[in-house]
């Protein structure tokens, strides 16, 4: 599963094989959390991570929303910044 972006201690992974995973998602890690967002709700779907790191995965899925369902419906990995 390639990292398409890192930011404070976050590592952002997508996998490449939707039709095994369904709803369009990323995961996101932070030390032991794990957790699955949807990219079209950018809710939490799955796992846990702590609450501070759960409002910055979602302010940077704000961002680059468009990319993410980009990357998921095409198949193409690309590196995408982090927060700032």
């Amino acid at each position: 599963m390639p990292v398409i972006a890192r930011f404070y201690g976050i590592i952002i992974k997508m996998y490449f094989i939707q039709n095994e995973h369904g709803v369009a998602h990323f995961h996101a890690i932070y030390g032991e959390f794990n957790a699955v967002f949807g990219i079209d709700s950018l809710e939490m779907i799955e796992g846990d991570l702590p609450g501070r790191a759960q409002l910055l995965v979602k302010e940077w899925a704000k961002f680059y929303q468009k990319e993410l369902l980009e990357m998921w419906n095409s198949q193409k990995f690309m590196q995408l910044p982090g927060l700032e």
